[in-house]
């Protein structure tokens, strides 16, 4: 896995470590690690039996790849080196900036359900992609 991705909002698909698609994807998208900076990802990772209100322990192995691989491709560029409060990558500062425009009518429509729901509005979220060519906000 190359290192280069670290600094990238895109992430392919195939790149990602299977055990992070098959752990977290179960749940929500599995988000491009390079969206958040590692220690946000680190707390993430520490605090799986209170992830966001549910329970998502793991084995410890399993945590142990997974960190591992979050840390060596969690974000450094300029956009993300800011830790989001409670680690959200929806309260960040350049995620606010990139959907200022966005109405908050908009998230709550049951068709978008949340801001962390990526995949109702940015088509190829799920292959990281969030090019604002692709974006399509639902009725």
């Amino acid at each position: 896995m190359s290192a280069a991705w670290a600094d990238r909002p895109m992430m392919a698909a195939s790149a990602m470590l299977p055990a992070y698609q098959q752990e977290c994807a179960a749940c929500h998208m599995a988000y491009p690690p390079g969206l958040l900076p590692a220690p946000s990802w680190g707390r993430i990772m520490q605090g799986l039996d209170r992830h966001y209100g549910t329970d998502a322990s793991l084995d410890p192995a399993t945590v142990r790849q997974i960190s591992a691989w979050l840390q060596g491709n969690a974000g450094t560029y300029k956009r993300v080196r800011e830790e989001p409060p409670q680690d959200r990558l929806t309260q960040s500062a350049w995620f606010e900036r990139k959907h200022s425009d966005i109405q908050p009518t908009v998230w709550k429509r049951p068709s978008v359900g949340s801001r962390a729901n990526c995949m109702a509005c940015h088509t190829r979220a799920d292959r990281g992609d969030f090019d604002d060519d692709n974006v399509r906000i639902p009725q």
